[in-house]
């Protein structure tokens, strides 16, 4: 594999497992030094680390909590201190939350918590890294196909935190084009991690949806991120790219 990202530093949030856990592996086979968060399990986080370090890769995990700014804050200042620079930042921490509105069992405390790691988290990173970040970085998040399309009930709290995500970067793509920091987001449709598994039960269904029949892989929106933090997307900027198998086709 080409190392078309050697020099550059990456912050990736959520790291240690999932979709995230693929991001990191697969910027530092493209050269990247990579620092990833993780809120809670530091046994996975020093797993890849340690899969990273075997391939011939460099990463460092940091123990962070999205929700806390102070904490996402420290964590891209480590992040940019590590290896003395920024050059990508990739948000794909997030939490995952459903709940019929009007729902009387419903915890208040939870879906403020949603939105403080998936809408607050994301800004927060965003506002810490920029002001470090070198001109022509490169910024992802992680998305989703819902912020668009919605095919099932109890999701909107989900799919409304994501859709802010995605105008954010449209409106971050305007503010960073001076500096040639490019803002784009991924939305992943059906991929097949522990909390959407394709063994799962609503599995039959939403492969359905997909034109390719099948459910997607990490490694698959890894790639997605690689190619838009990558010289090749140089001019691709406040864009959004689904990687769905053809579910909202």
């Amino acid at each position: 594999m080409t190392q078309h990202l050697k020099g550059k530093v990456a912050l990736v949030t959520g790291g240690s497992r999932g979709i995230g856990a693929a991001i990191v592996k697969r910027l530092a086979a493209d050269g990247a030094k990579v620092v990833f968060s993780y809120a809670a399990s530091p046994e996975r986080a020093d797993q890849v680390v340690k899969e990273v370090e075997a391939a011939g890769g460099k990463a460092v995990a940091v123990r962070a909590d999205q929700a806390s700014t102070v904490e996402v804050r420290e964590l891209v200042q480590k992040a940019h201190d590590t290896y003395g620079r920024l050059d990508i930042l990739v948000n794909s921490a997030g939490v995952y939350i459903t709940g019929h509105i009007g729902d009387e069992s419903a915890d208040e405390a939870i879906f403020h918590r949603q939105l403080d790691v998936n809408v607050k988290g994301v800004a927060s990173a965003v506002r810490a890294a920029v002001p470090l970040m070198a001109d022509g970085g490169r910024i992802v998040s992680i998305g989703s196909t819902g912020a668009a399309s919605m095919p099932f009930a109890g999701g909107a709290d989900y799919v409304a935190s994501k859709a802010a995500v995605a105008a954010y970067t449209r409106g971050w793509s305007r503010d960073l084009g001076a500096r040639n920091i490019t803002v784009n987001v991924v939305q992943p449709g059906a991929i097949d991690t522990e909390m959407n598994p394709a063994s799962g039960p609503g599995a039959e269904t939403m492969t359905k949806l997909t034109s390719l029949g099948r459910y997607g892989r990490p490694e698959e929106i890894a790639g997605a991120v690689a190619f838009l933090v990558g010289p090749d997307a140089s001019y691709i900027t406040g864009a959004t790219l689904n990687v769905d198998g053809g579910q909202s086709a």
